[in-house]
């Protein structure tokens, strides 16, 4: 079998289209911030994950941006208030939280250019979106930056303090894969979807699961 190997120290670009095509599918963080004038903020990131059930840590990496070479308003809200709502993506959302991704002015509110509603979170400031069927309130963890230079990022993670999950998503603690409808990012403006799943059994003597 054939490889090419690449060098990462050459043009981010390269580095950044290797970690969008092969990390597949990325789930979406669509986080929810509150700007210095108390207006909503709202960006969807697909360098997301969870990292522990106890205490709850879940991360994402908002990355400079290459347009003004600027850290992203999401990170200057979190960096300030210390606090963020994450919103879960589904196909019926996803031309809405794709429209949440255009690079508006500082303050200008992205709910109200990607038409979608935001409602009262419990435990922190931000908002959360409506339209979303799951929502983790996080207080700021850890934020760990690794330049600031186009390119460079920093890893945020959250402490989430409170899950709001739409009823009829569970059954029994459970959710329910069909009915959430969760949708994914690939490379370019690919997008993926999960309606087509199989299934192997865990070789796990003990699974949290069960």
């Amino acid at each position: 079998m054939n490889m090419k190997s690449f060098d990462t120290n050459g043009d981010f670009s390269q580095n950044y289209k290797f970690l969008i095509g092969a990390i597949l599918p990325r789930p979406i963080a669509t986080v929810s911030t509150i700007n210095l004038d108390g207006s909503n903020n709202l960006a969807p990131f697909s360098f997301f994950n969870g990292v522990c059930p106890k205490p709850m840590i879940v991360a994402f990496s908002p990355v400079i941006r290459t347009s003004t070479g600027q850290k992203k308003d999401t990170l200057i809200n979190i960096e300030r208030e210390k606090e963020f709502v994450i919103n879960f993506t589904t196909e019926e959302i996803a031309q809405k939280i794709n429209n949440a991704s255009a690079e508006l002015p500082y303050g200008e509110d992205e709910f109200s250019y990607a038409n979608l509603t935001p409602i009262d979170s419990e435990k922190v400031k931000a908002k959360r979106v409506l339209e979303s069927p799951i929502h983790f309130e996080c207080k700021l963890r850890d934020l760990i930056s690794y330049g600031d230079a186009p390119g460079a990022g920093s890893l945020v993670t959250g402490e989430v303090v409170k899950i709001h999950v739409r009823e009829d998503l569970l059954d029994n603690g459970r959710i329910l894969t069909d009915i959430y409808n969760p949708i994914g990012r690939g490379a370019g403006n690919d997008w993926i979807k999960c309606s087509e799943r199989v299934q192997y059994e865990r070789q796990m003597k003990a699974q949290i699961q069960n």
